[in-house]
């Protein structure tokens, strides 16, 4: 991880980029606590899925929740069929 200077962004774009590409995260600090992380594609599509998976385990356990509290309910095909032609 890499703390940069907006200015040295500014001046040495590519430097940074191709350090972000090669698995660098570069931080940019700005006022007020608004920082700016530059990652690679690679790295943001790893942390989106692995967020997205993250949510889903979490709907999974309160699924698990309820199913073990006795709060579901049963629909033979039938069922599911007629509501599906409502």
């Amino acid at each position: 991880m890499t703390i940069v200077k907006q200015m040295d962004v500014r001046s040495n774009i590519k430097k940074y980029f191709d350090m972000a590409f090669n698995g660098e995260p570069i931080i940019i600090p700005r006022k007020n606590n608004r920082n700016v992380v530059i990652v690679s594609e690679k790295d943001f599509k790893e942390m989106e899925k692995a967020r997205r998976n993250a949510a889903y385990l979490a709907m999974l356990d309160e699924s698990d929740r309820q199913l073990k509290e006795g709060r579901v309910i049963a629909k033979t095909m039938e069922e599911l069929e007629a509501m599906a032609e409502e």
